[in-house]
């Protein structure tokens, strides 16, 4: 069987005149269904470059990335809409609502592209902001909510479209410590439900609550293992080993 996600040698280069920048340079990486996997790096790693090419945000220069068993490296770029509309869900540090559309809206927006009628929308979204304790807020605008609510109306869109991975970008960087440490218990809580969840983040104490971490360092993945074993990697980094 093979895995949900599974990148082989995956190069993404950028030329800037005559310089060669290779974001990631020969990643290979495979995550299985069920899986709730921390990749972290600093800043200019190549940890988010991974997450677009995961995310079909963006695609590889080369190298082979497989999606549920279906290599999507020459879809056109309507084909990859499908898949991030189909398959992925998204929470981003900024959240990402829309102003002028209320909870619910916001909530029922993937459902939209998706071309689910209006009775499932609803239907799937008032469920989805249950799911994080937001139901009662679905007629209220971003505006009208705290940074933690907002993160978890942009958790419930996520949801709503019952996604076969989650990635989440940095999801508590725009948070204080306490409202970070809700919003990582919903997304163990959606772990231990059977999700599958892809965190992204430069932050070791984040990474740790993963079940498993990759990190990355100057595009190549130097640690994938436990969680728990990490600490270990993270001040070899630090005293340059890497």
């Amino acid at each position: 069987m093979s895995a949900l996600i599974e990148l082989k040698d995956i190069y993404k280069i950028y030329r800037m005149g005559d310089n060669e920048v290779r974001a990631l340079d020969g990643i290979s990486l495979s995550i299985d269904k069920g899986e709730f996997v921390a990749i972290i790096g600093k800043s200019g790693s190549g940890k988010s470059t991974c997450m677009n090419i995961i995310g079909c945000l963006d695609v590889a220069t080369s190298g082979t990335y497989r999606l549920n068993g279906k290599n999507i490296g020459n879809y056109t770029d309507d084909e990859l809409a499908e898949v991030r509309n189909k398959m992925l869900g998204f929470i981003f540090q900024q959240y990402n609502l829309l102003p002028k559309l209320n909870l619910l809206e916001n909530v029922a927006l993937p459902l939209v592209y998706a071309g689910a009628s209006d009775a499932e929308q609803k239907e799937r979204a008032i469920a989805a902001l249950e799911k994080v304790g937001l139901k009662d807020k679905a007629k209220n605008y971003p505006s009208q909510l705290s940074g933690g609510q907002q993160q978890r109306a942009s958790i419930a869109r996520a949801l709503a479209g019952n996604p076969s991975v989650i990635l989440a970008d940095e999801p508590t960087g725009a948070l204080d410590s306490k409202t970070g440490r809700d919003v990582m218990m919903f997304l163990k809580q959606l772990h231990s439900e059977g999700n599958t969840i892809v965190l992204i983040t430069h932050d070791n104490s984040i990474a740790a609550q993963a079940q498993r971490v990759v990190r990355i360092t100057d595009g190549r993945i130097v640690y994938d293992g436990a969680a728990s074993g990490d600490d270990v990697v993270s001040r070899q980094e630090k005293a340059g080993e890497y």
